[in-house]
């Protein structure tokens, strides 16, 4: 049996890219083994190309997600973004004004499926996570940790 790696409170939140196949299933296929296994799909962006997808998503229980694809091969790599909780649509102008004030390039945005308390949520991938979650915080955004989005 695997020893369970205990997460800290303060462990940003990890996010899976996940490269399968450009073929009809794949994805069925992957979001089936998480299932299975009790592994919650929190947040979830899918981009295309010609050869692949490559399927970003963050889970609540990282450490079960990388053993199943490890195990079942679906290539991966993983990654900390940045999530940030927001009340609603309207706050998303003052998540993109605190960045900017802050001077930090945006990759990528996504927002979460479902959330342990129900409130909205974004996940980020941005330049400089350090500065863009004080940047966050000072415009008075809970900033979220892995084991905020943990079920």
């Amino acid at each position: 049996m695997a020893a369970q790696i205990s997460t800290s409170p303060n462990d940003p939140v990890k996010q899976f890219s996940v490269f399968t196949e450009n073929r009809v299933g794949r994805l069925h296929d992957l979001t089936s083994l998480l299932k299975a296994h009790n592994v919650h799909i929190m947040a979830l962006t899918i981009l295309d190309t010609t050869d692949c997808a490559i399927d970003r998503l963050i889970v609540d229980d990282p450490d079960k997600a990388r053993e199943l694809m490890v195990n079942n091969d679906f290539p991966y790599s993983e990654c900390a973004v940045l999530a940030v909780e927001i009340n609603d649509e309207s706050d998303f102008n003052g998540v993109l004004a605190a960045l900017l004030e802050a001077e930090i390039n945006i990759h990528y945005i996504y927002s979460f499926m479902k959330r342990p308390e129900g409130r909205c949520a974004l996940a980020m991938n941005v330049e400089d996570q350090d500065v863009a979650a004080q940047a966050l915080v000072r415009r008075n955004f809970r900033v979220l940790t892995q084991s905020d989005i943990a079920r």
